[in-house]
């Protein structure tokens, strides 16, 4: 990413990064780059999507949700993108052909009413992106 697009970190970019897997160099260069100029975002949705992710034993945490989240957004040096009604019902009216997901189509409306770049592994929500709908970066 060569411009100074802020980022928006899905769900699944939260977990990757915080567990040290290897990401695409492209992306962790744009996380890289948003990160200093403060351009770098994560979505309180994210948290809720942790805490049901926990809840449900689809995901262990070294930490609560809350504390894991709160922790991952300081280190990485994160902010808190909006969640806005506006957003929220936009997701609901998303152009062209998007899963059903609630939280992917949140961070799918919130990237596209704050012109971010979501960065993910879903490749549902990539395709979204291929298909012009939203700017997004594999991660």
């Amino acid at each position: 990413m060569t411009d100074d697009t802020a980022v928006l970190l899905d769900t699944c970019a939260v977990l990757f990064i915080s567990n040290g897997s290897r990401i695409d160099d492209a992306a962790d260069l744009a996380i890289g780059g948003a990160a200093s100029d403060n351009r770098l975002f994560v979505s309180p949705m994210s948290a809720w999507e942790l805490g049901v992710g926990v809840a449900k034993g689809r995901f262990i945490l070294p930490a609560g949700p809350l504390e894991f989240f709160n922790r991952f957004v300081a280190r990485i040096g994160a902010k808190l993108s909006a969640v806005t009604p506006d957003i929220l019902v936009g997701s609901s009216h998303l152009p062209g052909a998007l899963h059903k997901d609630p939280i992917d189509r949140i961070l799918v409306a919130t990237a596209r009413s704050l012109d971010m770049i979501l960065v993910t592994r879903d490749a549902p929500v990539l395709a979204y992106g291929q298909a012009g709908h939203v700017r997004t970066l594999a991660c």
